[in-house]
């Protein structure tokens, strides 16, 4: 019996790792010449499973692989996949959840902090000449009067929270799948997310993006936010209106903000967010660690070869079994 064939679509990691850890297992594994939709058909057709970081994978292109059975995304975020067209073909799509939530989190509580402190204005100020305790910006705050927000109790967002509490903050939670108790035992309050964007101090992101979660957080949202907030944004860009944020910092309504994700990445050179001084930029890093960037290869091919071998991996689109 010939091995099931997979494709790897793309890959911007160092190495071949996915290809060396699906051959190691019995599989045949092969990579596109490029993410292109006619280069990735071409070796497609016998595919049984793909693995994906950041190939656009749409109904027109599954139906350019009748084999395929498991689409193995390289990260957390899925919106690169039109589930829905997978789901209405009968093939699971799975991602990668565990490799970088310590990073992702610690990430997010350092963005926080630095911003809740305001040491990005502490350290031009002295690198100016200024040495001024009282001129933090945009906050100096103490944690126990302090509310943050968190938007997604997953894994990710319940370590910060958690983490957050330790420090003593308020935390809010609104997660509408996230029992009740579950944030009450974390010592948070849950909260619908209309409340919790209107009394956070600081508003923090871990949700997915979808239809109904793209530009949550628009110039409505916005407007809605304690003057003087800030919001981290560490999950997906699209989740908010650049724009919009762009003119309430400018305006003066939002105090600050810390993105480590963006509508389109690298950030455009031309990005009005570049020249606000308020605003803390990192470059889609928060995932990364040198045990993260080992693990997170790995952990995709995984998915392939733990499926096909009957076992449970993290299936995004629990329904496609439905359409088969």
């Amino acid at each position: 019996m010939t091995a099931p064939f997979i494709l790897v679509t793309d890959c911007d990691l160092p190495g071949t790792v996915i290809e060396d850890t699906l051959r190691g297992a019995g599989l045949r594994a092969d990579r596109a010449a490029s993410g292109s939709p006619d280069d990735i058909a071409v070796l497609g057709a016998e595919a049984e499973g793909l693995v994906v970081q950041w190939a656009r994978i749409d109904g027109d292109l599954m139906d350019r692989m009748p084999n395929l059975r498991l689409i193995s995304r390289v990260g957390i975020g899925y919106d690169m996949i039109d589930v829905d067209a997978a789901t209405a073909r009968g093939i699971a799509v799975a991602n990668t959840p565990s490799y970088c939530i310590e990073e992702v989190a610690a990430h997010t509580v350092a963005m926080i902090m630095t911003q809740a402190r305001g040491l990005p204005a502490y350290d031009r100020a002295v690198r100016a000449g200024t040495w001024k305790a009282v001129d933090a910006r945009p906050l100096a705050v103490r944690p126990s009067t302090t509310t943050v927000s968190v938007l997604g109790f997953g894994r990710i967002g319940s370590l910060v929270a958690r983490g957050l509490r330790g420090l003593g903050f308020r935390v809010l939670v609104a997660d509408p799948y996230a029992p009740a108790d579950a944030v009450r035992e974390a010592g948070c309050e849950p909260v619908g997310i209309p409340d919790a964007i209107a009394r956070a101090d600081i508003l923090t992101l871990h949700v997915p993006l979808t239809d109904a979660t793209r530009h949550l957080i628009d110039a409505a949202a916005l407007a809605t936010m304690k003057p003087g907030a800030v919001i981290v944004n560490t999950c997906r860009g699209p989740l908010i209106d650049e724009d919009a944020l762009a003119a309430s910092l400018r305006d003066a309504h939002l105090g600050g903000a810390a993105l480590d994700v963006f509508a389109g990445e690298p950030l455009a050179a031309d990005s009005p967010l570049r020249d606000l001084d308020q605003v803390l930029l990192t470059p889609h890093a928060a995932w990364y660690s040198p045990e993260a960037l080992a693990d997170l290869p790995v952990h995709a091919a995984q998915n392939i070869i733990r499926s096909f071998a009957g076992e449970s991996v993290p299936i995004v689109n629990p329904s496609f079994a439905a359409a088969r």
